[in-house]
C-alpha cells in the first residue's frame, strides 16, 4: 500500500498538522475524516462573538473545501469513524452516503475535546448550552442573542472571558463556580481579587463557592437552584466547567487511555502507526490543552509522518487571557501553594514572580495591563 496518512478531526491541532506535512511533503496522500463541516475556524474566537456580534458563519477562515484544495488533501466531513481495526490498519466510516473501510498507513487521532457539563437535576437540564465549537456556537446565537440574562457556569478562563464578553454585550450576567475565586487553574487567590473586582464594578454578579444543585424551565425562564438555597431566573444558561478529551473511539481500539489518549515523546499511542495530537492527547500525565504545546506538537509529527523521527520538545508556553478588563500573560506554577511571590504595581498592571522558597529560582509569573511586555522576557527565563 502506498502511504496513505488518515487523520481523524478537524480542529486546531487536526488541521495544524496538515499544513505542516504540506510544508515538507506535497505528495503524500492525506485524508481528514471529520464529524462537523470541516470549515477552519480559530476557536478561541467563540469567547469574544457576543461583544463583536459575530455570527457562526462570520468565524469561518477557509471553508471545507477550499481549505482541502488549498493543501491537496481528501477531506470526508459529516462522516463519522464506527471502528478502527489496528491490525488491518483500517478504520469503518460512515456518513450519508453509507458506510466502507479506509486504509492508512498512518493514524492520527486529533479529536478533541468536550465540554464537561455535570448531571443537574431539573426538568431543563439538557437545555444547558455549550459553546465548545462552531456548530454549538450556529445552533445556540440566536437563543444568546435574544437573552437579556444569562448564567456562566465556570469561573475558568474561559468562563470569565464570556462572562466578560457578554457583559461587554448588553447582558445581565452572573459567573458562578464552586471555586472560591476566579480562574483557579491559573491565578492565586491573593491575584483574583483584581479580577474579581473588575468584574463586580462592570456589573458582573459572582457567586463564587456554590454550585448549581439543579436547573428547571418555569415558562420562559430557566430557574437555578444553586447550593445557598437561591432560586435564580435566567434566559440562558451557559456551561464552561471544563474539557474532557475525547476517547472513546482509543478507548474502543484498545489503545492505552488515562485523561486523554496516552502518548510518548513521539506523540505514538500504546499501538504502532497510530498517533494522538492535540486535545485528545496526553504526555507525561497531562493534557496540554493550549495553542502552542499544539502547534509544536503538530511540527515534530509531521517530521516524523513524513520519515524523520522527532520527539516533542515542549518549553513552558506563555498563556494569554483575552480578558478585556483584566488582560493578563502568564506562565510556569502560577497556583503552587508554598511559592514566595514578589508583587509589584506600576500603571494600571502588576506584575507577579512567583518564586521558589528554597532555591529562590523563578517558578511562574503573571503579567496584567502594561506589564505584559515583561512577559518574554520572564518566558525566556523559565525556558
Amino acid at each position: 500500500m502506498n502511504d496513505h496518512i488518515v487523520i481523524v478531526g478537524s480542529g486546531f491541532a487536526a488541521y495544524q498538522l496538515v499544513k505542516s506535512l504540506r510544508k515538507i511533503d506535497s505528495t503524500t496522500a492525506i485524508t481528514v475524516i471529520t464529524a462537523d463541516s470541516g470549515d477552519d475556524y480559530a476557536k478561541p474566537d467563540l469567547s469574544h462573538v457576543f461583544s463583536r456580534q459575530q455570527t457562526a458563519s462570520d468565524l469561518i477562515k477557509q471553508a471545507a473545501a477550499e481549505f482541502a484544495l488549498t493543501n491537496a488533501i481528501t477531506l470526508l466531513n459529516h462522516t463519522k469513524v464506527e471502528v478502527i481495526d489496528a491490525q488491518l490498519k483500517q478504520v469503518n466510516i460512515s456518513n450519508a452516503s453509507g458506510s466502507k473501510a479506509l486504509s492508512y498507513s498512518q493514524l492520527v487521532l486529533a479529536t478533541g475535546a468536550h465540554a464537561f457539563v455535570p448531571p443537574f437535576a431539573g426538568n431543563a437540564a439538557d437545555e444547558v448550552i455549550t459553546l465548545n465549537s462552531l456548530a454549538e456556537y450556529a445552533e445556540n446565537q440566536d437563543k444568546i442573542a435574544s437573552a437579556k440574562s444569562v448564567l456562566v457556569l465556570g469561573a475558568g478562563l474561559i468562563g470569565t472571558e464570556i462572562a466578560m464578553d457578554l457583559s461587554i454585550a448588553g447582558k445581565q450576567v452572573t459567573l458562578t463556580d464552586k471555586a472560591t475565586h476566579i480562574m483557579p487553574s491559573l491565578l492565586p487567590e491573593l491575584l483574583s481579587a483584581s479580577v474579581y473586582q473588575t468584574m463586580v464594578e462592570r456589573g458582573v454578579t459572582l457567586k463564587l463557592g456554590q454550585t448549581v444543585e439543579s436547573i428547571n424551565r418555569h415558562h420562559q425562564q430557566l430557574i437555578a437552584k444553586t447550593s445557598d438555597d437561591h432560586n435564580t431566573e435566567y434566559d440562558v444558561i451557559i456551561a464552561a466547567m471544563g474539557l474532557k478529551s475525547n476517547i472513546t473511539l482509543a478507548k474502543q481500539a484498545g489503545l492505552t487511555t488515562q485523561q486523554g489518549i496516552v502518548v510518548d515523546r513521539y506523540l505514538q499511542t500504546s499501538q504502532p502507526g497510530i498517533y494522538a495530537l492535540g486535545d485528545c492527547a496526553e504526555m507525561d500525565g497531562q493534557v496540554r490543552a493550549f495553542l502552542q504545546p499544539t502547534m509544536l506538537s503538530a511540527m515534530a509529527l509531521a517530521k516524523t509522518l513524513a520519515g524523520n523521527l522527532t520527539a516533542v520538545t515542549l518549553a513552558p508556553c506563555l498563556v494569554k487571557a483575552k480578558t478585556p478588563w483584566f488582560p493578563l500573560s502568564l506562565s510556569g506554577q502560577t497556583t503552587r501553594q508554598d511559592a514566595s511571590w514578589e508583587i509589584t504595581h506600576s500603571g494600571n498592571g502588576y506584575l507577579a514572580k512567583a518564586f521558589d522558597p528554597e532555591t529562590e529560582q523563578l517558578l511562574g509569573f503573571i503579567a496584567s495591563h502594561d506589564q505584559q511586555a515583561s512577559a518574554f522576557p520572564l518566558l525566556r527565563q523559565l525556558q
